[in-house]
């Protein structure tokens, strides 16, 4: 298994969408499809790859808002992945524009996510080489992604480069927050790579140095 991870920046807030994808199967998964799910779907086209399943850490709209149209475009559609909790806020938000363009509900959670679970990007579930972290603060039912065989962890909203996730929007909790970054981000390995829902990649190392949050 070879991985590769592909970043894409998208969108009027300037999203990371990632694709973790296995370079020797061509099975791939997409974690938070945001803004122009059209230009995500001509990357995955280009690539050849066979979009397995969509990752969701959290329910704020900017990170599920492709969900729908790359789960209506793929055949078969693939599995949407998600905390219940956070599909749950999601739902209850009922938000039908913003920036200008609807937001369609994410259609169905296919695999409910929750701590210590192991995840495979492709089809036939194995082998489970991401391992699911749940980290609230940002947002009710947020989660991370860690592979460990590429020493990275897809952290969404909830820590950034020398900063974390804003918790003044509904659903925010800070001591939360930090609780969460404590026990499940700071206990991973100094070197992984931690790529967020925004902005440039950190380091575990990084933020334990320098995070004014976190001294």
């Amino acid at each position: 298994m070879k991985l590769e991870i592909v970043r894409m920046v998208l969108g009027p807030l300037q999203n990371n969408v990632y694709l973790l994808a296995d370079q020797d199967s061509g099975e791939a998964v997409i974690i938070d499809p945001s803004f122009e799910p059209e230009r995500q779907l001509e990357e995955i086209r280009r690539r050849g790859w066979n979009l397995t399943q969509i990752w969701l850490t959290h329910g704020h709209f900017d990170h599920f808002l492709g969900a729908a149209t790359l789960h209506k475009a793929l055949v078969p559609a693939p599995l949407i992945g998600m905390h219940p909790e956070a599909y749950a806020w999601a739902k209850a938000q009922n938000t039908p524009v913003s920036f200008g363009v609807p937001i369609d509900m994410v259609p169905q959670v296919d695999i409910p996510l929750e701590q210590d679970q192991r995840l495979a990007i492709n089809a036939a579930g194995e082998p489970k080489i991401v391992e699911v972290r749940e980290v609230p603060g940002h947002a009710p039912g947020s989660v991370l992604f860690y592979c460990e065989s590429l020493k990275a962890a897809f952290t969404g909203d909830a820590i950034f480069r020398e900063s974390i996730g804003r918790t003044d929007f509904p659903g925010g909790d800070y001591l939360l927050l930090l609780k969460s970054i404590r026990a499940q981000v700071l206990t991973l390995p100094d070197e992984t790579t931690l790529l967020p829902g925004h902005g440039p990649e950190s380091s575990v190392a990084h933020e334990k140095r320098f995070s004014p949050y976190l001294a």
